[in-house]
């Protein structure tokens, strides 16, 4: 079961100027969020577990996440 709202979605796409928003589109958006949501989670675990931290912080979020957009626009 997904764990991001259809409505949370429509919203952030609404927000980003669409009028009107497919059901489709909708969970399509979802599905990818939730799947990078997902891997930057795993990764920012695992930045935490080798600083010996049990918390994952702000700065692991912020980091995995911006060598992964690096990444992307690298086409990696």
């Amino acid at each position: 079961m997904p764990d991001i709202a259809l409505s949370a979605v429509d919203r952030i796409m609404r927000k980003a100027g669409a009028e009107r928003v497919s059901e489709d589109g909708v969970e399509a958006l979802r599905d990818i969020l939730e799947t990078i949501a997902l891997e930057i989670s795993r990764e920012a675990v695992a930045l935490a577990k080798h600083a010996g931290r049990k918390t994952v912080n702000a700065e692991d979020i912020k980091l995995v996440s911006r060598r992964l957009l690096t990444l992307t626009k690298l086409g990696i």
